[in-house]
C-alpha cells in the first residue's frame, strides 16, 4: 500500500491516506504478540482435556484472521456507516441476549453462550461496542435537537442490557457496560450532582450483588482474605510472575501454565510474565496505554460530538478489559475471567473487538478539511 498515491481517490488510496498507520500498526503488533502467547500457553490446556496440542491455536489463527477481516472492512466505513453498523448490531444482539437467557448453555453458574449452527457465542460480547455507538448516537442527537429525548432513551437503553447482563449474572461485563455510558454521559455534559449521584448508586450495585450474589461475595471475601477460600489460580498467577523476573525463562519453557486451567485466556498474561519476563509484561501494558492515548488525542481533535463520545466509549471498553484482565492476573483486584484484547484466545471476544477497533480506525481517519469527521 506505501505506494498508491495521494491523488489515488480509491476508496482503498482513501483509506490509506486518511487512516492513523501508527494506531493500526500497534493493534496489528498486538494480534501478533497474540499468537506468539496463545502458541506458547495453550497446548497444555489442550492436553489436559484431550485434544490435539495445537488445537487451540489452529483455531486462535482463523479466528483473528476473520477478526482482523472485520477490522478492516469497518475501518472502511464513514462516521455515518459506524452508526448504522452499531444500531444493526443492538437490533440483532439485544434478542441474542435474551435467547440465551432462556435457550443458553449454563457454565460456571452462568447463563452467557449460545449455540448457533454449532458455534458457541457469546452476544454481550457485541453488546458492548454496539452500546458505546447508539449511546454516543442518542447523546449527541439530543444535545443538537432540543425536542430528542436521547438522553432517556439511552438510560432506559442501558437499563435493559445492564438487567439482561445481571440475569445472566456478569458483573464484571456490567461494570465494563457502565464504565462506556458513564464515560459518555460526562463526555456529553453530565451536570456534577448526576456524576456523584450514579457514583453513589454505582457503589450501592456492587453492594448489593456482593449481598445477593453468592459467585461475587466468594471472589471479594477471597480478594481481602485469601485464607477464607480458594485461591489456586490466583498464586499461581503470581508465582508464574515470581517465576519469570526480569526476563523470564524462555519461550515454551513456563511451567505454571501446565497448572492454571484457562492459561491460554483468562491468564494469558501471566503466561506471558512468567516466559518473557517483566520487560516484556511492561511492553504489553504500554502498547494498551498507547493505542489508548494515541485515539483519545485523534478523537480530541474532532468537532463531531458523536465521534467524540463514541471513541470515547470504545477506548475505554478496550482500556477497561486490559485493566480487569491484567489486574485480575496480578491479585490487584477480585478474579475475573476476562480476555485479554487480541492476545487471549477467544471466539467472540476476537470477532466483536475486531469490530469495536475497526470503528475506532473509522472515526480517527482524517476527513476532507484536516478533520476527523
Amino acid at each position: 500500500m506505501p505506494h498508491l498515491a495521494r491523488t489515488d481517490t480509491s476508496m482503498i488510496g482513501q483509506w490509506w491516506w486518511t487512516v492513523d498507520r501508527w494506531l493500526l500498526a500497534a493493534i496489528l503488533l498486538l494480534m501478533a504478540m497474540g499468537i506468539m502467547f496463545v502458541a506458547a500457553a495453550s497446548p497444555p490446556v489442550a492436553i489436559r482435556i484431550g485434544l490435539p496440542s495445537y488445537y487451540f491455536i489452529k483455531r486462535h489463527v482463523v479466528l483473528l484472521g476473520v477478526s482482523f477481516i472485520l477490522m478492516m472492512g469497518t475501518s472502511l466505513l464513514s462516521p455515518r456507516g459506524v452508526r448504522r453498523t452499531g444500531l444493526a448490531l443492538l437490533v440483532v444482539f439485544i434478542p441474542l441476549m435474551i435467547a440465551t437467557l432462556l435457550f443458553g448453555a449454563e457454565v460456571k453458574g452462568g447463563r452467557r453462550w449460545i449455540y448457533i449452527m454449532g458455534f458457541s457465542l457469546q452476544p454481550s460480547e457485541f453488546i458492548k461496542p454496539a452500546f458505546a455507538i447508539v449511546a454516543a448516537w442518542l447523546f449527541a442527537k439530543g444535545r443538537c435537537l432540543q425536542n430528542f429525548p436521547g438522553t432517556r432513551i439511552s438510560i432506559g437503553l442501558y437499563a435493559v442490557i445492564v438487567s439482561l447482563l445481571l440475569m445472566q449474572p456478569d458483573l464484571g461485563m456490567t461494570v465494563v457496560v457502565t464504565a462506556i455510558w458513564g464515560c459518555q454521559f460526562f463526555l456529553a455534559g453530565m451536570p456534577i450532582m448526576l456524576v456523584i449521584g450514579l457514583g453513589l448508586l454505582g457503589l450501592g450495585g456492587i453492594g448489593g450483588a456482593y449481598m445477593f450474589l453468592p459467585h461475587v461475595t466468594s471472589r471479594i471475601d477471597r480478594f481481602l482474605d485469601p485464607a477464607s477460600g480458594d485461591t489456586y489460580q490466583v498464586q499461581r498467577s503470581l508465582e508464574a510472575f515470581s517465576n519469570g523476573g526480569l526476563f523470564g525463562t524462555g519461550p515454551g519453557q513456563g511451567q505454571v501454565k501446565w497448572h492454571l486451567p484457562d492459561a491460554h485466556a483468562d491468564f494469558i498474561f501471566s503466561v506471558a510474565g512468567e516466559e518473557f519476563g517483566m520487560i516484556m509484561a511492561l511492553g504489553i501494558i504500554a502498547l494498551y496505554a498507547f493505542i489508548v492515548l494515541r485515539g483519545m488525542s485523534r478523537i480530541l481533535h474532532s468537532e463531531d460530538l458523536f465521534v467524540l463520545l463514541a471513541g470515547g466509549g470504545l477506548l475505554t471498553q478496550f482500556a477497561l478489559q486490559a485493566m480487569i484482565h491484567m489486574g485480575s492476573s496480578l491479585h490487584l483486584i477480585p478474579t475475573k475471567g476476562m480476555t485479554l484484547p487480541f492476545i487471549s484466545y477467544g471466539g467472540s471476544s476476537l470477532l466483536a473487538l475486531g469490530l469495536g477497533m475497526g470503528m475506532i480506525l473509522s472515526l480517527t481517519r482524517k476527513r476532507p478539511g484536516g478533520a476527523l469527521s
